[in-house]
C-alpha cells in the first residue's frame, strides 16, 4: 500500500513564484527525489508519493509551508491504495492509489483537503475531522503557519525551546499554537496514523 498526494496552488499568481516554489520544493524534497518520488508539473501542480501513515502529516506540512505566504493556499487530495505500475516519473506511475488521488482531487470544490481510500467508513470519519480542522487551518496567518511548521519539525522541543528558536516568549508560543489548532491537529494525525493501515 502507498499514498499519493496530488495538489495545486491556490492563487499561485498572487505571489512571486520564486518564493513559494522554493518553499514547495524544499518541503517535497524531504520525502525523496524528483521525478521519482515527487514532481511539479503545469507550473503549480504537484504529485508526491509518501508512506500511507505519513500522508496526512505531509499534506498538513505542505499547507503550512505555503500558508507562510499571505495570499497563497493549496488544494490537496490524498489517495490511498496500491501502486501497480512503477515509472521513473511519479506522474507516469499508476495503481489504485493514483486513481483514488485523482478522483479525490476532482471532487475538491468547497473543501481544499480530503482523503480517498478503498475503505469508505475510514474516509468518512477522517474527512469529517479534516473539514473541522480546515476551519482553523484555512485561516492560518503566516505567523501561525510558520509556528506550526516549526513545532511539527521539532517534535521533541518544548514551548520554551521553541520560544528560543523564534526569539519569542513561551506565552507567545503557547497562544500561537493554540490559535493554529496544534493540539487538535496532532490528535487527528494520531487517529489517522493508527487507523490507516488497519
Amino acid at each position: 500500500m502507498t499514498s499519493i498526494i496530488t495538489g495545486d496552488i491556490i492563487n499561485s499568481r498572487a505571489h512571486d513564484t520564486k518564493d513559494w516554489l522554493t518553499q514547495l520544493k524544499t518541503e517535497l524534497s524531504t520525502y525523496g527525489s524528483t521525478p521519482k518520488h515527487w514532481e511539479i508539473y503545469r507550473g503549480d501542480s504537484f504529485q508526491l508519493e509518501v508512506p500511507p501513515e505519513e500522508a496526512l502529516k505531509a499534506a498538513i506540512l505542505i499547507k503550512a509551508s505555503l500558508k507562510q505566504f499571505k495570499t497563497i493556499d493549496v488544494r490537496i487530495a490524498i489517495g490511498l491504495g496500491e501502486k501497480t505500475y512503477d515509472a521513473d516519473h511519479i506522474t507516469q506511475a499508476n495503481g489504485s492509489a493514483f486513481i483514488n488521488s485523482g478522483e479525490c482531487f476532482e471532487q475538491l470544490k468547497k473543501i481544499n483537503m480530503a482523503i480517498k481510500s478503498n475503505r469508505p467508513e475510514f474516509d468518512s470519519a477522517i474527512n469529517i475531522m479534516l473539514e473541522l480542522a480546515l476551519l482553523t487551518m484555512n485561516t492560518w496567518t503566516p505567523t501561525s503557519a510558520t509556528l506550526l511548521k516549526l513545532a511539527f519539525t521539532h517534535p521533541q522541543a518544548n514551548q520554551m525551546e521553541l520560544a528560543e528558536l523564534t526569539q519569542s516568549t513561551q506565552g507567545n508560543i503557547s497562544q500561537g499554537l493554540k490559535r493554529a489548532g496544534y493540539d487538535e491537529i496532532i490528535k487527528m494525525i494520531a487517529y489517522y496514523s493508527k487507523n490507516v493501515m488497519l
